[in-house]
């Protein structure tokens, strides 16, 4: 088997044609498009980090699937140590991009949807088991991208899917027919979807009986007709348009989030996972999540290690590193980062194997990991803002900084610590400014309060999950009441 390279996984996405709606334009040719090239650059990461001699232990891995080497990306976790390396993987991800790199939400898709659907065969006697490890052995022996596609718009979220006065607001089985189903729908919030191959599509909530058209999994390629993608705007996004890279921030790499429409896509029986059984909704939704809030654990602690690195280096260049209040903030900035990884650490050591043999993470522990991740990165992001100072809102434009008339002026009035040249403390604030403020803050701040869901379905996940009762029992064991 043959791993791609990040420049071979460039020119697959290229091969597939993809068209988006970008800034009110129907676009083609979108792996050169400068909004969209940061994000394949951040995914191709993913591929090149499998061949660095430096990174290539973590990132390969044997896989019983297809009895060979495989990206960890589209791995199906054999044990806690597995666990714990995605966490790992993740985190060093972070590290070299600085921004989501987009591959997680298929793989924790993939390792929830082989469970259930092995369980849904023993209660109903399907056989979507063995279609997701055909489609699974595909996506692991041409080392390919998934997204994994939950969210639905929700309309009036006082109302259920089949309560909505339009019904497509739930993404839907609108017909079933001989060889398949034709769907209609949209999924919001999709990262990195038009820099995928395929797409695992799943119910966003727990589906009752009379919502059988609701209760729907499945696989599809990204070029599928009938798919429409709507290209999501960040923070300074059109900054990246820019021919200087000074005020995008992070030069190199950046994040996408892709609204996408399903509008009566037909899908074959054999992509089909879960159609109509209810009773198996939730549990995908629950593993999704579960698999999803423990990846936070590692993407956001690698941005968390950038951010810091940041603020330490403008405090240094300010003149002000030894001063103990600054000091004490970035010893703040560590705890409250080291303490998501610890969490993604522990959820992952307690892990424990489904039916199917792939391995679950601790439940409660992977909540309490994104309860803390939506919270953290901004007192982090507050800490750095702080340090950094007021420059953050206030400079000057990389055209002023390299135009011949006001130009010295900036370098001039920018001098800070000796020896630290004016424009490489612009180049940290900008990265600061990025991260707190630009389009690295959808991925480290936003997604951090809402990706992989709010922070309210992370504490209902808590109270089901923290055995009160057993809690209160102890209790009453010491003092003995009955």
């Amino acid at each position: 088997m043959s791993l791609k390279t990040g420049k071979e996984y460039i020119a697959s996405i290229e091969s597939l044609g993809l068209e988006a709606h970008v800034l009110g334009e129907q676009t083609a040719d979108l792996t050169r498009h400068p909004l969209i090239a940061p994000s394949l650059r951040a995914v191709a990461v993913t591929y090149d980090c499998a061949h660095a001699s430096e990174s290539r232990s973590l990132f390969r891995v044997y896989s019983p699937l297809v009895k060979d080497e495989v990206n960890r990306f589209t791995h199906l976790h054999q044990s806690p140590q597995d666990l714990m390396d995605k966490v790992i993987m993740q985190r060093r991800c972070g590290n070299m991009t600085a921004c989501c790199f987009q591959r997680c939400v298929g793989m924790d898709a993939a390792n929830a949807v082989f469970s259930v659907t092995y369980e849904c065969d023993q209660a109903h006697g399907t056989n979507y088991h063995q279609r997701f490890r055909e489609y699974w052995s595909r996506i692991q022996r041409e080392d390919l991208v998934v997204d994994g596609a939950m969210t639905d718009p929700k309309g009036d979220r006082g109302r259920r899917p089949s309560e909505q006065a339009d019904p497509d607001l739930y993404l839907r089985v609108v017909e079933r027919r001989r060889g398949g189903v034709i769907v209609r729908g949209a999924k919001f919030h999709q990262t990195g979807m038009v820099n995928s191959h395929g797409i695992v599509v799943m119910p966003t909530v727990s589906m009752r009986p009379g919502e059988e058209d609701w209760a729907i999994c499945f696989a599809v390629p990204t070029n599928t007709k009938g798919i429409r993608y709507i290209y999501g705007r960040q923070a300074s996004d059109t900054r990246k348009l820019e021919a200087n890279r000074l005020d995008v921030g992070n030069p190199s790499f950046g994040g996408q989030e892709v609204l996408t429409v399903f509008e009566d896509v037909f899908v074959p029986n054999e992509r089909i996972f879960l159609n109509g059984e209810v009773d198996q909704s939730g549990k995908l939704v629950e593993r999704f999540a579960a698999y999803h809030r423990q990846s936070y654990g590692g993407c956001k602690v690698g941005v968390g290690d950038v951010l810091i690195g940041a603020a330490a280096l403008i405090a240094r260049m300010n003149g002000v590193a030894g001063a103990s209040h600054i000091r004490d903030k970035i010893v703040e900035m560590i705890h409250l980062n080291e303490t998501l990884f610890a969490c993604g650490i522990a959820c992952s050591t307690l892990g424990h194997p489904t039916a199917a043999g792939n391995y679950e993470i601790d439940m409660l522990l992977a909540n309490v990991c994104k309860l803390n991740v939506t919270r953290f990165p901004y007192e982090i992001a507050r800490l750095a803002t702080d340090i950094a100072g007021g420059l953050l809102g206030t400079l000057p434009s990389a055209q002023d900084v390299e135009d011949p008339e006001v130009g010295p002026y900036i370098r001039k009035y920018l001098a800070a610590a000796e020896g630290v040249d004016a424009v490489d403390r612009v180049k940290v604030l900008r990265l600061i400014e990025n991260l707190v403020a630009g389009a690295g803050a959808v991925a480290y701040l936003i997604e951090s309060m809402h990706g992989a869901g709010s922070p309210m379905a992370q504490r209902i996940m808590v109270a089901r999950q923290g055995d009160l009762e057993g809690k209160i029992a102890l209790a009453k064991h010491l003092l003995n009441i009955q």
